[in-house]
């Protein structure tokens, strides 16, 4: 895959639009993403942030109890591309495969939407799942929030401002996702060109969602790694790939969530790139992974994961 991206470039969106990169991002994920596998319902919903009406989208295996532990799942794309609709088969195969309802959720893109519309939509979000979730059919004491790359970072952030809010993530769930705006961990160097994720396409995302102002960088809402106290939030499941530019911060993030005594599971996919979850067309090993953390997202919200946390 690697060597056929060195020679069509499709991974580098710098020359593009954002409506014109987000159209080869869509049509790209579809290629390389296997179908859903049979038997989840699907239905839409729309909740409210900020004044702006949003799309939500409610994934149930069938046979499942009521009410069951739920995954809400914030789409990746660089706050920039990406939407529910990328993400579809992906989540209807974390819902099958992991035995809980999913609950995907739309959030504003940058540039048009620069930060912080993104946090402040995917917190709406999950307090909104969390104040219907008997209308869903969920259990709220175990509701999980995860992400994929941008939608990682957003899963960590709304575990970091969720934590005195009355309902509360029983699970954060960052999937390669991004910590650091910093982009100064020794992994941006070593798989900064030529790794799928650029350090140059890095870049790009952080210019669309944060315009020029390298202050912002340091927000814990933009860097989760720069929270002054990380304590009190959710246990972490945290998957990383090995050849990802985000590796390193991933892995620091960890760190600081065992120094706070918050539980966390580290699994690091050797042989895999960023973006893996969105692969499972090209990839046994990217099916395999994703499997896999699909059923141990559900193993550990119904506490059966030996072990964790």
């Amino acid at each position: 895959m690697l060597g056929l991206d060195d020679l069509m470039h499709e991974s580098d969106l710098r020359g593009l639009s954002p409506i014109k990169a987000r159209a080869r991002v869509a049509r790209e994920v579809a290629l390389a993403t296997a179908a859903p596998p049979p038997g989840v319902s699907v239905t839409d919903h729309r909740f409210i942030s900020e004044g702006h009406e949003l799309g939500a989208r409610l994934y149930v295996p069938e046979r499942l109890e009521t009410p069951s532990p739920a995954l809400v799942y914030i789409h990746g794309g660089g706050w920039v591309t990406g939407d529910l609709d990328t993400h579809d088969a992906l989540c209807q195969r974390l819902a099958a495969v992991g035995r809980v309802r999913v609950v995907s959720l739309e959030y504003r893109l940058a540039p048009e939407h620069p930060f912080p519309a993104a946090v402040l939509d995917a917190h709406a979000g999950f307090r909104w799942v969390a104040s219907v979730a008997d209308e869903l059919g969920i259990d709220r004491r175990r509701i999980a929030i995860g992400g994929d790359s941008a939608g990682g970072n957003l899963s960590a952030v709304v575990s970091l401002r969720s934590r005195s809010d009355p309902v509360r993530p029983a699970l954060q769930v960052p999937l390669y996702a991004a910590f650091d705006a910093s982009c100064s961990m020794p992994s941006h160097a070593l798989m900064g060109d030529r790794w799928f994720l650029t350090s140059p396409m890095v870049a790009w995302y952080y210019g669309h969602y944060l315009g020029e102002d390298a202050a912002l960088r340091k927000h814990p809402d933009v860097s989760p790694l720069a929270a002054a106290d990380v304590s009190g939030t959710p246990a972490a499941l945290i998957y990383i790939a090995h050849f990802d530019t985000l590796r390193d911060e991933a892995l620091a993030y960890a760190e600081r969530l065992r120094a706070a005594s918050v539980p966390v599971r580290v699994r690091v996919y050797g042989s895999l790139i960023h973006g893996f979850l969105l692969m499972t067309e090209l990839s046994g090993a990217a099916s395999e992974a994703t499997d896999e953390i699909a059923r141990e997202i559900g193993d550990t919200l119904r506490g059966t994961l030996s072990g964790f946390p």
